[in-house]
């Protein structure tokens, strides 16, 4: 997430908390973060790299361009920035297959108290698919859901969540549409989602208001909303019920009311963000005792609130038939001071039942280049916080704001990844990991570190991406555990040049749709650029972190991050694009899943929208 959808939009009160801190660099530091170079699987070449796609059995389907989705947004965008990167603007609905309610025949109820012209007088076509997350249902490893934006209008940045669902082990996707119950929001944003023992999927959301500006900015008017019948913003759930079939099939109420954990009104100064969601599922503690803690939901999310970003947790106990109990009041997490910014919460749980988070703190004294990377923990759900551990320190990120990589016009996301084992260590304890970027290179990499005793020390880190030339970037790892103990870490990956002109991939890859980019100074379209096209990777580690082979390709084809990516400031120029600021990554037994974007034309996607790809290989 990092400037995650919304961190980047909210200018006012959020620029003015971080002009204290300046903007971490961009390019070299004097000294490489700890870790940088220590590859202990060591490099490999670019033609290893490419064919281990192949080598490995990795299975790419691409899902969200197979079917046809529609919705009527609250705040229509009327920009286009075409024909360059493809952008065509907003379109109304061609016909939606899905089966969802497009709100073609009235407007959805969570619109009812909009203030004229909102909302829109039609359905829009959903275009770009970016950021995700996928999750498998421990009642049934078939049974998968991913989420992901939804974006109807990409250069206004206008998106509600979606989500795909396979009920064959991710080989077919019947199933997907908006998720219903807040579409009188202009944005839902942040898609992450948990499952709970009984095998309803619950979706964390962050629905908030913004209309736009004659110059095409984003307004954020308390009192002025689009939508005066409902809060500025939220932090809320929707669940899709175990056994449901239908699009439609979600609960978004909660004692008559919507599912709101936490809301506001006050606008910039009061804003809720970066939420995050997970389930106690351990019926039974190690020993044999019930987990006092059995189906607990912890919500946790960060309020920027004009002293510091803080963190907080809420919790439910989920139900067998999808409903909850009443949320819990906010719970602050401890940080290392009152008024430093602290973001990043993702919440894991061990056997044991103990709740970990991971948390990015933005130190003012380290002049604004650098993060420390902590956790804290409880061991009586989420009532008491231990904490917090730091992990690393001093670690050198990408730019809040503005492009955070070379060549392409693109953001950055969260700055970390973190993960629970289910093994316990010879200290006694389940171990805990976190993967985190590092840019002291000049160039991204990808740096991880490991805790046996609940984060009373961590081991030296080390780097997971082994590409051989060290100018290119890898950025927004993802981990996941499997059942036996073995650790993934995916990422994004620019190791391979773009096609070559002339050649059928670079044709596929739309690459003759980039004309026009105010960050790459080589000859356009980019044929053949070096660090600039995007693949994903996966390293695998065992519990202790020895490394499993080399770093695999997960994607087939290379994809232009550039193509129909949503503007995240203003649709008056492309200079602020986004592709997404984490992806999915979950194993089942040994079927490790990613969900990733992708604008590559695998036959389905001649447009060159975001689609989201599912990747599909077995963990070692």
């Amino acid at each position: 997430m990092k400037t995650s959808s919304r961190f980047a939009l909210l200018l006012g009160g959020l620029i003015a908390i971080f002009s204290s801190l300046g903007n971490p660099v961009s390019g070299a530091s004097t000294t490489l973060d700890s870790g940088v170079g220590n590859v202990p699987q060591g490099t490999q070449s670019d033609a290893m790299y490419a064919s281990s796609y192949g080598a490995n059995g990795v299975t790419n389907r691409f899902v969200t361009s197979r079917q046809v989705s529609c919705y009527r947004p609250e705040v229509p965008v009327t920009a286009n920035n075409g024909p360059n990167d493809g952008y065509t603007g907003e379109s109304p609905c061609p016909g939606a297959n899905t089966g969802e309610d497009t709100g073609a025949s009235a407007p959805y109820p969570t619109q009812a108290g909009s203030r004229a012209p909102f909302p829109a007088s039609q359905p829009m076509l959903v275009k770009d698919h970016s950021e995700s997350d996928i999750r498998v249902d421990p009642t049934n490893p078939n049974h998968v859901i991913g989420s992901t934006k939804w974006f109807a209008g990409p250069e206004g940045y206008n998106h509600l969540l979606g989500f795909y669902e396979s009920w064959d082990g991710g080989k077919t996707w019947p199933t997907m549409g908006h998720i219903p119950g807040y579409e009188g929001f202009t944005d839902n944003t942040d898609p992450v989602g948990a499952f709970d023992s009984y095998g309803n999927y619950y979706q964390a959301l962050l629905p908030y208001q913004f209309y736009y500006s004659s110059g095409g900015s984003k307004k954020y008017e308390p009192g002025n909303e689009p939508n005066p019948a409902i809060p500025n913003e939220a932090v809320s759930v929707a669940v899709r019920p175990h056994g449901a079939i239908s699009p439609t099939s979600w609960i978004t109420t909660h004692n008559g009311r919507p599912d709101y954990v936490f809301t506001t009104d006050a606008g910039l100064g009061q804003e809720p963000d970066k939420e995050w969601i997970t389930i106690d599922r351990n019926r039974l503690l190690p020993d044999g005792g019930a987990n006092p803690n059995f189906d607990r939901i912890y919500m946790m999310y960060v309020n920027f609130n004009g002293n510091g970003s803080k963190p907080f947790v809420q919790t439910a106990v989920a139900k067998p038939d999808g409903t909850h109990s009443d949320w819990t009041a906010p719970v602050i997490l401890p940080t290392p001071s009152s008024n430093s910014n602290n973001t990043y919460l993702l919440p894991h749980i061990d056997p044991a039942g103990v709740v970990y988070t991971s948390v990015i703190n933005y130190v003012a004294g380290q002049s604004g280049c650098c993060v420390d990377v902590l956790m804290d923990y409880s061991t009586d759900g989420g009532v008491s916080w231990i904490g917090p551990s730091v992990a690393v320190t001093g670690v050198h990120v990408p730019p809040l704001t503005g492009a955070g990589y070379a060549n392409t016009t693109f953001e950055d996301g969260i700055e970390e990844t973190f993960a629970v084992g289910n093994h316990l260590s010879s200290a006694g304890h389940y171990p805990v990991y976190i993967a985190y970027e590092s840019k002291s290179s000049g160039f991204g990499n990808i740096l991880m570190t490991a805790s046996y005793d609940r984060g009373a020390s961590w081991t030296l880190p080390i780097q997971v991406n082994d590409n051989i030339v060290a100018g290119v970037d890898e950025f927004q790892p993802n981990l996941a555990v499997a059942p036996d103990g073995t650790v993934s870490v995916d990422f994004y990956d620019r190791r391979l040049s773009c096609p070559a002109a002339g050649t059928r991939e670079a044709a596929a890859a739309g690459l003759k749709l980039d004309q026009v980019n105010p960050n790459y100074s080589g000859a356009l379209p980019p044929f053949g650029a070096p660090n600039y096209c995007i693949s994903s990777s996966v390293q695998f580690y065992s519990a202790s972190l020895s490394p499993i082979g080399h770093n695999i390709k997960i994607t087939q084809h290379s994809w232009d991050p550039q193509l129909n990516a949503p503007d995240r400031k203003c649709f008056c120029a492309p200079t602020d694009t986004f592709i997404g600021d984490y992806f999915g990554n979950e194993i089942a037994g040994s079927t490790d899943f990613a969900t990733f974007v992708s604008t590559f034309d695998d036959g389905s996607n001649p447009q060159h929208y975001q689609q989201q790809v599912v990747a599909t290989l077995r963990a070692p």
